[in-house]
Protein backbone atom coordinates (compact mmCIF):
# COMPACT_ATOMS: atom_id res chain seq x y z
CA UNK A 1 0.00 0.00 0.00
CA UNK A 2 0.79 3.10 -1.05
CA UNK A 3 0.93 6.44 1.23
CA UNK A 4 2.82 9.09 2.95
CA UNK A 5 2.31 11.11 5.95
CA UNK A 6 2.16 15.03 6.60
CA UNK A 7 0.76 17.25 8.56
CA UNK A 8 -2.67 18.23 8.11
CA UNK A 9 -3.53 22.02 7.41
CA UNK A 10 -6.32 24.04 6.94
CA UNK A 11 -6.88 23.22 3.20
CA UNK A 12 -7.22 19.66 5.03
CA UNK A 13 -10.45 20.94 6.95
CA UNK A 14 -12.98 19.17 5.03
CA UNK A 15 -11.02 15.48 4.55
CA UNK A 16 -10.01 15.93 8.46
CA UNK A 17 -13.76 16.29 9.41
CA UNK A 18 -15.15 13.40 7.35
CA UNK A 19 -12.61 11.12 8.85
CA UNK A 20 -12.57 12.44 12.36
CA UNK A 21 -16.11 12.58 12.33
CA UNK A 22 -16.21 8.46 10.92
CA UNK A 23 -13.70 7.46 13.93
CA UNK A 24 -16.38 9.54 16.63
CA UNK A 25 -19.24 7.45 15.14
CA UNK A 26 -17.95 4.10 14.36
CA UNK A 27 -15.93 3.38 17.49
CA UNK A 28 -17.35 5.95 20.60
CA UNK A 29 -15.65 4.11 23.02
CA UNK A 30 -12.48 5.08 21.45
CA UNK A 31 -12.59 8.37 21.84
CA UNK A 32 -13.54 11.61 24.89
CA UNK A 33 -15.59 13.50 21.81
CA UNK A 34 -18.51 12.58 20.37
CA UNK A 35 -19.92 12.38 16.98
CA UNK A 36 -22.83 14.89 17.67
CA UNK A 37 -20.62 17.26 19.54
CA UNK A 38 -17.66 17.41 16.55
CA UNK A 39 -20.66 17.23 13.76
CA UNK A 40 -21.91 20.77 15.47
CA UNK A 41 -18.48 22.10 15.07
CA UNK A 42 -18.10 25.07 13.01
CA UNK A 43 -15.66 25.44 9.79
CA UNK A 44 -14.33 27.75 11.69
CA UNK A 45 -13.81 25.50 14.78
CA UNK A 46 -11.97 22.74 12.44
CA UNK A 47 -9.99 24.77 10.84
CA UNK A 48 -8.85 25.98 14.22
CA UNK A 49 -7.90 22.69 15.77
CA UNK A 50 -5.68 22.18 12.75
CA UNK A 51 -3.85 25.42 13.77
CA UNK A 52 -3.48 24.54 17.39
CA UNK A 53 -3.01 20.67 17.21
CA UNK A 54 -0.27 18.91 15.10
CA UNK A 55 -2.51 16.80 13.12
CA UNK A 56 -0.67 13.75 10.45
CA UNK A 57 -3.15 12.09 8.08
CA UNK A 58 -2.00 9.18 6.08
CA UNK A 59 -2.61 10.49 2.85
CA UNK A 60 -3.22 7.62 -0.15
CA UNK A 61 -2.27 8.72 -3.70
CA UNK A 62 -5.81 9.58 -4.82
CA UNK A 63 -5.31 12.54 -2.07
CA UNK A 64 -7.62 10.85 0.38
CA UNK A 65 -6.89 10.25 4.11
CA UNK A 66 -6.83 6.71 5.49
CA UNK A 67 -5.74 7.24 9.22
CA UNK A 68 -5.03 9.99 11.56
CA UNK A 69 -3.27 11.04 15.09
CA UNK A 70 -2.36 14.30 16.53
CA UNK A 71 0.12 15.40 19.01
CA UNK A 72 -0.48 18.08 21.38
CA UNK A 73 2.13 19.67 24.28
CA UNK A 74 1.09 21.51 27.50
CA UNK A 75 2.82 25.08 27.61
CA UNK A 76 2.82 24.88 31.49
CA UNK A 77 6.35 24.82 32.84
CA UNK A 78 5.85 21.85 35.01
CA UNK A 79 4.35 20.08 31.84
CA UNK A 80 6.80 20.91 28.91
CA UNK A 81 8.75 17.37 28.90
CA UNK A 82 5.01 15.34 28.22
CA UNK A 83 3.36 15.32 24.98
CA UNK A 84 0.14 13.23 24.01
CA UNK A 85 -0.75 11.24 21.28
CA UNK A 86 -4.48 11.59 20.41
CA UNK A 87 -7.19 11.03 18.18
CA UNK A 88 -5.63 8.03 16.66
CA UNK A 89 -7.80 6.28 13.26
CA UNK A 90 -7.45 4.51 10.67
CA UNK A 91 -9.83 3.37 8.38
CA UNK A 92 -11.08 0.10 8.42
CA UNK A 93 -9.96 -1.18 4.88
CA UNK A 94 -6.59 0.31 5.76
CA UNK A 95 -5.80 -1.96 8.80
CA UNK A 96 -2.72 -4.39 8.90
CA UNK A 97 -1.58 -2.84 6.06
CA UNK A 98 1.18 -1.48 8.29
CA UNK A 99 -0.36 2.71 8.39
CA UNK A 100 -1.05 2.66 11.68
CA UNK A 101 2.62 1.84 12.82
CA UNK A 102 3.61 4.59 9.94
CA UNK A 103 1.37 7.38 11.47
CA UNK A 104 2.67 6.25 15.58
CA UNK A 105 6.01 6.17 14.57
CA UNK A 106 6.32 9.69 12.43
CA UNK A 107 4.85 11.21 15.78
CA UNK A 108 7.17 9.80 17.71
CA UNK A 109 9.74 11.62 15.44
CA UNK A 110 8.27 14.66 15.21
CA UNK A 111 8.02 14.74 19.39
CA UNK A 112 11.55 14.06 19.76
CA UNK A 113 12.87 17.60 19.82
CA UNK A 114 9.78 18.89 21.72
CA UNK A 115 9.38 16.29 25.22
CA UNK A 116 11.30 13.65 26.56
CA UNK A 117 7.78 11.29 27.10
CA UNK A 118 4.44 10.58 25.08
CA UNK A 119 1.55 9.67 26.93
CA UNK A 120 -1.75 7.98 25.11
CA UNK A 121 -4.86 6.42 26.50
CA UNK A 122 -6.20 3.30 24.45
CA UNK A 123 -9.68 1.67 25.74
CA UNK A 124 -8.64 -1.71 27.86
CA UNK A 125 -10.41 -3.93 24.78
CA UNK A 126 -8.85 -2.21 21.81
CA UNK A 127 -6.22 -5.44 21.68
CA UNK A 128 -4.92 -4.53 18.21
CA UNK A 129 -3.94 -0.50 18.95
CA UNK A 130 -2.02 -1.89 22.46
CA UNK A 131 -0.25 -4.40 20.98
CA UNK A 132 1.07 -2.04 18.37
CA UNK A 133 2.03 0.35 21.34
CA UNK A 134 4.04 -2.12 22.73
CA UNK A 135 5.67 -3.07 19.97
CA UNK A 136 6.57 0.39 19.35
CA UNK A 137 7.76 1.30 22.79
CA UNK A 138 5.05 1.98 24.85
CA UNK A 139 4.16 0.67 28.21
CA UNK A 140 1.07 0.94 30.01
CA UNK A 141 1.58 2.35 33.61
CA UNK A 142 -2.06 2.58 34.97
CA UNK A 143 -5.99 1.69 33.94
CA UNK A 144 -8.54 4.49 34.49
CA UNK A 145 -11.71 2.54 35.58
CA UNK A 146 -14.85 3.73 33.92
CA UNK A 147 -13.18 6.26 32.28
CA UNK A 148 -15.89 6.91 29.89
CA UNK A 149 -19.72 6.11 29.89
CA UNK A 150 -20.83 5.13 26.14
CA UNK A 151 -23.82 3.36 25.18
CA UNK A 152 -24.88 1.78 28.35
CA UNK A 153 -21.18 0.45 29.64
CA UNK A 154 -18.70 1.89 31.06
CA UNK A 155 -15.11 1.83 29.36
CA UNK A 156 -11.98 1.23 31.23
CA UNK A 157 -8.75 3.28 29.75
CA UNK A 158 -5.31 2.26 29.51
CA UNK A 159 -2.34 4.89 30.23
CA UNK A 160 0.65 4.63 27.97
CA UNK A 161 3.62 5.95 28.23
CA UNK A 162 6.86 5.80 25.66
CA UNK A 163 10.33 7.27 27.17
CA UNK A 164 12.22 9.17 24.52
CA UNK A 165 15.50 9.57 26.43
CA UNK A 166 15.70 6.08 27.38
CA UNK A 167 16.06 2.45 25.45
CA UNK A 168 12.64 0.49 24.57
CA UNK A 169 12.61 -2.09 27.71
CA UNK A 170 14.18 0.00 29.77
CA UNK A 171 11.18 2.38 30.12
CA UNK A 172 11.53 2.72 34.06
Amino acid sequence: MTFSIRQLGVKDAAAYRAIRLEALANHPEAFVSSAEGFAQKSDTEVRQMLETLTIFGAVLPDGSIGGINAFFRNDGHKERHRGWMIQVYVRPEHRGTGMSKALVEHLVDHARDKVIQIHLGVWAENEPAIRLYQKLGFETYGTEPRYLYVNGRYIDEHLMVRFLDKAPGDQK
